[in-house]
């Protein structure tokens, strides 16, 4: 799939890391480092625009190495980019550590995912149809 981009950032474009990569590594474009305090959240731009084609998402997913070495993750994960959204991306990182974290222009802060969606058409019923599981979740199945 062919994905129109404007890049405003002095940084290369989204690239996978392996042929079998899901994501893209997304990187700050920012003029100065941002420091994040801990249990802080902050908007980060990343100086792209996207044109997705109808009927396809971004998912912007937090990078596993900053979670576990940092505590630091996206607030709203996965966040979307809409087909018809134009403006720049922007990613919501949050500190969940008890040390400050800073930013740095060009760091890889997230991964973008692009997928199809469906849409849903509602049909209003009376009664939904049985299945063995029925009414059961949160953990329903046991902990193991």
């Amino acid at each position: 799939m062919k994905v129109k981009i404007v890049n405003t950032s002095r940084h290369p474009l989204p690239a996978y890391a392996t042929a079998m990569s899901a994501g893209m590594d997304i990187r700050a474009n920012l003029p100065e480092p941002v420091v994040l305090k801990p249990l802080e959240r902050k908007l980060i731009p990343t100086g792209l625009y996207i044109s997705l084609p109808a009927g396809y998402e971004a998912q912007m997913r937090p990078r596993s190495g900053l979670a576990l070495k940092y505590g630091i993750t996206l607030l709203n994960t996965p966040g979307t980019i809409d087909a018809d959204y134009r403006g720049e991306i922007g990613v919501i990182l949050a500190n969940l550590s008890s040390d400050p974290f800073t930013v740095g222009d060009g760091e890889r802060i997230c991964q973008m995912v692009i997928t199809a969606h469906s849409r849903a058409e509602w049909l209003p019923v009376e009664v939904l149809g049985e299945t063995e599981r029925g009414t059961g979740g949160f953990g329903h199945t046991g902990r193991l």
